[in-house]
């Protein structure tokens, strides 16, 4: 479920999830919306939304999101090398692809990817198949790429050097 308002984000809600909270007169049930979005240039955001309501919390989890921007290093359409993102017991192994490969993903990290505009890439999601940990080891695969000049400055090389 993508969806583009007024600003210049695309939103996409990866996962909803009723949640219960046992009380002495019994369960009290809210709803959980994982949310990432992007500006499809290298800018993504997600957040976590809770709410009595769905759509309540889906608002919630994009005002978190927007809060939490990171810029992603893009080479083209793909990312600049390959990279293992960790959170938890969530890890994603994030390779980059030739152009026109497309966006060889699977559920949470897809939307990731597709929200940050990175349009070619092989993707392979390893142990935890939990979106939240997913979402947030693909964010800290994608934040810990570092660009050719970046590498270059950090070497004390040219880009022509580091790219060969």
């Amino acid at each position: 479920m993508a969806r583009e308002n007024n600003s210049e984000f695309v939103e996409k809600v990866v996962s909803i999830r009723r949640v219960s909270k046992t009380v002495k007169g019994g369960r009290i049930m809210k709803f959980s919306a994982l949310v990432v979005v992007g500006d499809g240039k290298g800018t993504i955001g997600f957040g976590l939304g809770k709410s009595g309501e769905v759509p309540d919390a889906i608002r919630k989890g994009i005002d978190d999101a927007k809060k939490n921007l990171i810029k992603v290093p893009l080479r083209g359409t793909t990312i600049p090398h390959e990279n293992i993102g960790i959170y938890g017991a969530g890890r994603v192994l994030l390779k980059p692809a030739a152009p026109g490969t497309g966006v060889i993903a699977g559920g949470p990290v897809r939307a990731v990817l597709e929200v940050a505009g990175i349009k070619d890439i092989r993707t392979k999601s390893l142990r935890s198949n939990n979106p939240c940990n997913v979402v947030r080891a693909t964010f800290n695969g994608l934040s810990t790429c570092i660009s050719a000049k970046e590498a270059a400055e950090k070497r004390g090389k040219t880009v022509k050097e580091i790219l060969g």
